[in-house]
């Protein structure tokens, strides 16, 4: 496996920025902390499902709602460092194939909660190879605005399941805090489902 490359990487924000504007009903997991920070920032929205903890179960949260509303089109936005917790969850995705679920990892390389040490994608770790290899059928690997630009529509529109891995710069950003109340949460995601 080769060492990541150290070109200018694209900014968190506004890829997530990107994922979700003019959205439609489309529904959004993000995982533990910083892809939560940054789906918040884009803009609270009741369609948005905040995760607070539970990391590596992100993936598979979207799993159960993309099965569970297969008429949706579900997004997961994660971070590296959770979806290598939660690598098994592709499997299981792979297996059952939801064609309404897409995954985008936003990958800067780091743990960002606890210190931006690096993760294993910093030293070469493939996870579009292992998308590929639980049976996605379409996989992307972002670097750069048009390859970005060239994946929204996939990850919104191509039969599922879509995987993502999304490179972007270490950056510390500030913290844009939804509600951290999970009933909260829930209730208002569960409303926003049921009513559209």
């Amino acid at each position: 496996m080769a060492k990541s490359a150290t070109k200018p990487r694209l900014e968190r924000r506004g890829v997530v920025k990107a994922l979700v504007a003019n959205r439609g009903d489309l529904l959004v997991v993000s995982g533990l902390g910083s892809t939560t920070y940054d789906l918040a920032a884009a803009g609270d929205d009741p369609r948005n499902f905040y995760l607070w903890g539970a990391m590596g179960s992100a993936v598979l949260i979207g799993l159960g709602l993309a099965l569970a509303q297969p008429k949706r089109r579900v997004l997961v936005v994660t971070g590296d460092g959770e979806m290598l917790m939660g690598l098994g969850g592709l499997a299981t995705i792979g297996v059952q194939r939801p064609g309404n679920l897409a995954i985008a990892v936003i990958d800067n390389e780091r743990y960002a909660e606890t210190g931006l040490q690096r993760t294993h994608t910093a030293h070469g770790f493939d996870l579009c190879g292992v998308a590929s290899a639980a049976g996605f059928p379409t996989v992307l690997s972002v670097d750069d605005t048009s390859a970005l630009e060239a994946a929204i529509p996939l990850l919104r529109r191509a039969a599922g399941p879509v995987f993502a891995a999304i490179k972007v710069a270490p950056d510390r950003l500030p913290f844009v805090l939804p509600s951290r109340d999970g009933v909260e949460l829930k209730n208002r995601f569960r409303a926003a489902v049921l009513h559209q």
